[in-house]
Formats: structure tokens, sequence, C-alpha cells
């Protein structure tokens, strides 16, 4: 492969309500880094790039695109290449089309999910050492996004072999077949995680934070304005990826975990991690069970080339919650 992706750049989200949505980010500690009538862009405390997170104002909630970061423009003409030769449908995103983004290139992956491709960003003022405007949890940058595939195997299989992605975790059901995988370009657990469900959809966007006192102060600051509600699953630790957690969701229910606590996966000779769908300690470590929700529920996705909502589809494998054997 002749592409050189480096990591999970961006999400842009459908919303119904800006200043709801505004209000929720803003006490997570995200930072606002420009807005208009229409959309507004968010950036972690430790990023340089103009924003991680776009949020839309439209009727309906929905994922626009999900989007990596690649090292040059020849990356993104080597991706263009590479896709078109597989009969891939391509929408170029020119330079000046997106507020502070250059070229990009948009198809919908072999899972239908809309992916983006990017090499430049406008930049801003990193705020890690700005203390004064860390609050909430205190969210340092993004760091991964997890989906929802009918089929896991075809992900992985695209992914690693044609993209050049790794392997860091990956969970097998009575099937032998892979349940959910968990693939990074970066050096940590991951940059995306594919898990068997009703999709395509995205399940979370995650993003890291500096400590774990960070998740309690969160859960503390959305306490105290009213969102206790917004806290679905957590704090925990889970077992697969060995962070730390805590989900929510936001006033549209997009859901965002907060996250801490990976590790370091670069060495060449890293073996990826097995884990048995029905392991009590592969969600959560501390053995507690997921609502129902968070195997239930996700954010639907759009066709890149119509803006019209992906049909779902039943998934490959068979779609059930983990038993949790004691």
């Amino acid at each position: 492969m002749d592409f050189d992706i480096i990591r999970a750049g961006r999400a842009v989200l459908h919303v119904t309500d800006l200043e709801k949505s505004r209000a929720f980010y803003e006490a997570l500690g995200f930072i606002e880094t420009a807005s208009d009538d229409e959309q507004i862009f968010f950036r972690g405390l430790e990023e340089h790039n103009h924003h991680s997170l776009v949020l839309k104002k439209r009727e309906s909630p929905a994922v626009e695109v999900i989007s990596y970061k690649v090292k040059s423009e020849k990356d993104i003409d080597q991706l263009a290449a590479f896709y078109e030769k597989q009969g891939t449908e391509l929408k170029w995103m020119e330079a000046g089309s997106q507020e502070a983004v250059g070229r990009a290139l948009r198809i919908q992956d072999p899972s239908g999910l809309p992916v983006e491709y990017y090499a430049e960003m406008d930049q801003a003022e990193r705020m890690i050492q700005k203390y004064h405007h860390h609050k909430g949890a205190k969210v340092q940058r993004i760091d991964h996004f997890n989906c929802m595939v009918t089929d896991v195997e075809k992900a992985y299989d695209h992914y690693i072999n044609q993209l050049g992605f790794a392997c860091s975790e990956y969970t097998e059901g009575e099937e032998k077949k892979i349940w959910a995988a968990w693939l990074h370009r970066k050096p940590s657990v991951h940059d995306v995680a594919y898990m068997n469900g009703l999709g395509p959809r995205l399940h979370h966007i995650g993003f890291w934070l500096k400590d774990p006192m960070n998740l309690i102060d969160g859960c503390d600051v959305l306490a105290s304005m009213g969102y206790g509600p917004a806290i679905e699953r957590g704090p925990g630790r889970h077992g697969l990826s060995n962070a730390l957690f805590l989900y929510l969701r936001d006033p549209d229910g997009h859901r965002i975990e907060l996250y801490n606590g990976d590790y370091l996966t670069s060495d060449p000779d890293f073996k990826p991690v097995r884990w048995d769908l029905d392991d009590p300690m592969r969600q959560t470590f501390w053995g507690h069970e997921a609502p129902d929700s968070w195997f239930d529920e996700a954010s639907e996705v759009l066709d890149v080339h119509s803006n019209k909502k992906v049909t779902l589809t039943e998934p490959k494998l068979k779609k059930r919650k983990p038993t949790f054997v004691t």
C-alpha cells in the first residue's frame, strides 16, 4: 500500500438544537474554535488542529462522516486511486468547501460507513497549559471511533489487509468468527473499532482524558448541571483495552466515550489479544453489565453522495447481548 493514514481525525455530527448541544459539550470541557448559526467547531485542550468535532444543525440527528488524517496530499491521491480501482465512487471536497479543512476525499466504505480522508487543517492555539480554561472532564483530544457493522470480518480484512491498520484486541463468539475488533494506525489500542450489530451505525466517538480523576470530575459537573441522565454507563474499566471509561449521550442521543489509560502497541511483534464474547471481564473488567441501550442503540449514518440515511441491515453473525458466565 502506498498511503499513510495517521489517526482518527474528526467527526461531523448532525444535531437538532445547536444551543443545547453547545451547553452539553462545553460542560465536558471542549473548546469552541468557531461557530455560526448552522455549525459549531470543537477541539480538545491539547489539539493544535482547528477541530476534532463538528456539530451541524439539521432536522434529524445523523453522522455525516468520520474522518482520518493522512500524512500528505499525495496520500489522498493514492487513496483515491486505490478506491477507484476497486470501483468505489469518490466524492471530492475541494479546499474551501469545508471550513478549516483542505482538500478531502469521501467514500462509503465496504461496511457502508461514510469515511473521509484529509491531510490539511487550519491550526488553533493549544490550550494544554491554559489551565484557567480547563473545566468539566478536561477533554484532551479525539481518540477513536467505534462502529456497528453487519460483517466485522469484512471490515477487519479491508482495514488491515488493504489500508494498513493493525489489530490490538479482538473478540470471538461461539461461531469462532470475529465478533468485534480494535484496529489502530497510531500506536495505541485503536483508532477505530468494529462491533457486530445492526448497521452501519456509529456506536460512539472516544475522546482522551489526561487522568482517571477527570472521569469523576466530568460526572460531578454533569450531575451538578442537571445532565445526570446523560450518563449511560460507567465510570468503569474495560477488560478489553484496559482503559477507564465513561459513556454519555448528548442531547440528540449521539454517544460519547470519555477514555483514559490504554497502552502502547507500536512494537512490530505485538500479538493481538483474544477475548471470548462471554468473558465477564471483557467489556467491564470489574464485571458489571452494560445496559441494553449500549448494545442496541447507535447513531445512523449518511450516504456521502445522496446525504440520505443509509439503510440498516441485520448482522451476519447472531445479534445478541453477551451472556456473562460467572
